[in-house]
């Protein structure tokens, strides 16, 4: 295309985004922090729009409700009228594409407000609401009245609203946030009242999808789906709300336009479906099969939701040496791939759009990785799905919180070390949300590795906690604590050391656990005009240009490549972006400088995956 053309093309483009940005001249952008490209195609009437969660998909019936809602913060003593001004929803309020660019803090509430209407073709059905992410006691009320409450920053959560509907017209949905961030008992991440260093800014209120969706009084819940490659069957058990004695639920599994089994049962335990020669998911050919899961009741279909699922293994298995390794599908893979913190300039927690979401899954795999480490964050259901498409294997980290007394950062520390004492508040807070993003994750095919604990921050109970998550999900391999005080439970020894590749010992650990270099590297290299803020920069290791950063980086691999017949089963790179006053990424905070020829990095991280592990039989 003549070059001419490609510019007005662009200008064009970016004309026509920021036109988007002022059709409502109530809401802009806080000015002052870097953005990503994609900020510029927000769209206060079109806000994430896609479908938020692929593997629950009802079609037709359902209605977003992002955009522009009315706001307040008041002391949390007080209702005040909601009306100090308008934030996007749902970007946090402390971010720059809320509109708003405030803090809350622990003694005050954020109010949303907004009205919508229910579709003609939803009404006389039961209309649930559902939220994707409210960071982090979130009360509920439609037209006036409080319908629901709900602690936990992380996980997804839907009320039933039709008791609190008008007959027509208009409803009134509010919803009162309290987020104590940093001081309070809850699991946050890395948000922090004062961000510095490895913490950054705090996110409150409502940072994933609202959306509202019609469903029969007779529906579908939810399911849960377990794939078996040694018995060629995958599991399937529905959860039913308002079903009677004598309904049925059908279970189909397609390839394509090809129906692969179908069984139907009476929906009260779990339906077993055999996969005769299955086609395994892995990370070269991420195969998905397509799942229906309908309804029936006094024969006839009152429910349908589609899905998918993937023919995979996860486990752990000696190889000719004896050492524990990591296996995907009965063989060894060596798992590499980086820290992914998720952190947005712009949106914070929140990606601007589902394109930029995508970016970095498909960024990742273009440099040569195979997995991500998803670092004491989770992420909107969209992101996994496009791990799952990608073959991306995925550790999925328990967001971290209440750090308090006992708390040592200690990276690189195995010993047995000190749990923290927590209060009980605090361990009902940890547990009941670990529990519910284990639920809304459990499908989750790319998922491989589930990680309770990192480092020691807010480590407690660890040898109940580990054989917990083993108990209630015994798919996945459960990685205690990733570089934290060492107990002799799970599958995984973690390993945390800067700058350089290091492994735990395979004499001491490699009979009984998987080894594992939970996080090294670092590399820092600041770049002008993509940096959060001028000063307070930093890496691990600082360089100061792009050939000096990948020659650093290449030495890296090439001691990976001799630790790996060692005993090392993977390796985890920090990290994926810069985040805030972090500039190890490899790619800058914006994500308009990629620090490292995506070429040339694929080339290096492919020969770690060329290593020839037997494993035993």
């Amino acid at each position: 295309m003549n070059k001419k053309v490609t510019i007005l093309f662009s200008l064009l483009g970016l004309s026509l985004s920021l036109s988007a940005q002022q059709q409502d001249k109530s809401w802009s952008m806080v000015k002052g922090k870097i953005s990503s490209p994609w900020a510029q195609e927000v769209n206060p009437k079109n806000v994430l729009p896609e479908y938020p969660r692929p593997q629950f998909e009802r079609t037709g019936n359902w209605k977003n409700l992002n955009g522009l809602w009315d706001y307040a913060i008041s002391a949390k003593s007080q209702q005040p009228a909601i009306n100090q001004g308008k934030i996007l929803v749902p970007f946090a309020v402390e971010s720059s594409l809320s509109g708003v660019g405030k803090t809350v803090g622990k003694d005050s509430l954020l109010w949303y407000k907004t009205s919508f209407t229910v579709p003609a073709n939803m009404k006389g059905k039961e209309i649930l609401i559902h939220f994707g992410a409210v960071d982090w006691r979130s009360t509920v009320s439609i037209n006036g009245k409080a319908v629901g409450k709900h602690e936990g920053g992380f996980d997804p959560f839907s009320f039933n609203i039709t008791p609190f509907l008008n007959k027509s017209g208009n409803q009134t949905l509010t919803v009162e946030v309290w987020d104590p961030t940093d001081e309070g008992p809850q699991p946050r991440g890395k948000q922090v009242k004062k961000p510095e260093g490895i913490w950054y800014t705090p996110v409150t209120g409502i940072w994933q999808t609202v959306w509202i969706e019609a469903v029969n009084k007779v529906h579908i819940d939810h399911i849960k789906v377990t794939p078996d490659i040694d018995q060629q069957t995958v599991s399937v058990t529905p959860f039913l709300t308002g079903a009677s004695t004598g309904d049925r639920v059908k279970v189909s599994v397609w390839d394509g336009t090809t129906k692969v089994a179908e069984q139907t049962a009476d929906g009260t335990g779990a339906i077993s479906l055999k996969i005769a020669n299955p086609k395994l998911w892995n990370t070269k050919n991420p195969f998905l099969y397509d799942l229906k899961v309908e309804l029936i009741a006094k024969n006839k279909k009152v429910d349908e939701v589609k899905s998918y699922f993937a023919m995979r293994k996860t486990s752990i298995g000696k190889d000719q040496n004896g050492i524990q390794r990591m296996l995907l599908n009965n063989e060894f893979v060596f798992q590499y791939g980086p820290l992914d913190q998720g952190w947005w300039p712009d949106g914070l927690y929140t990606a601007p759009t589902d394109a930029a979401l995508k970016f970095d899954v498909d960024k990742t795999k273009e440099m040569g990785f195979n997995m991500i480490r998803k670092h004491i964050k989770v992420e909107p259901a969209r992101w996994y799905y496009y791990c799952d498409k990608a073959g991306m294997l995925v550790w999925q980290d328990m967001p971290s919180g209440d750090l308090g007394n006992g708390w040592e950062n200690r990276p690189g520390v195995l010993d047995h070390g000190s749990d923290q004492n927590r209060s009980a508040e605090s361990e009902g807070y940890y547990k009941k949300e670990w529990n519910a993003i284990i639920d809304a994750l459990y499908n989750v095919p790319s998922i491989v590795v589930w990680t309770p604990f990192n480092e020691a921050w807010g480590q407690f109970k660890t040898v109940e906690i580990a054989k917990w998550t083993k108990e209630k999900d015994p798919s996945r391999l459960v990685n205690t604590a990733s570089g934290g005080n060492f107990y002799p439970v799970g599958d995984i020894i973690d390993l945390h050391n800067y700058p350089h590749p290091a492994m735990p010992s395979p004499d001491y650990f490699g009979k009984d656990y998987a080894l594992v270099l939970g996080e090294f590297g670092g590399l820092g290299l600041p770049i002008d005009g993509h940096v959060w803020q001028q000063k307070n920069n930093w890496g691990y290791q600082s360089f100061k240009n792009k050939t000096d950063l990948f020659n650093k980086y290449a030495q890296f691999t090439k001691r990976l490549a001799e630790l790996i017949p060692l005993g090392l089963s993977a390796g985890v790179y920090t990290q994926t972006t810069d985040v805030e006053v972090e500039t190890n990424g490899l790619m800058t905070y914006d994500r308009k400088d990629i620090k490292f020829s995506e070429a040339q990095m694929k080339a290096l991280n492919d020969k770690l995956y060329n290593i020839n592990i037997p494993v035993r039989k």
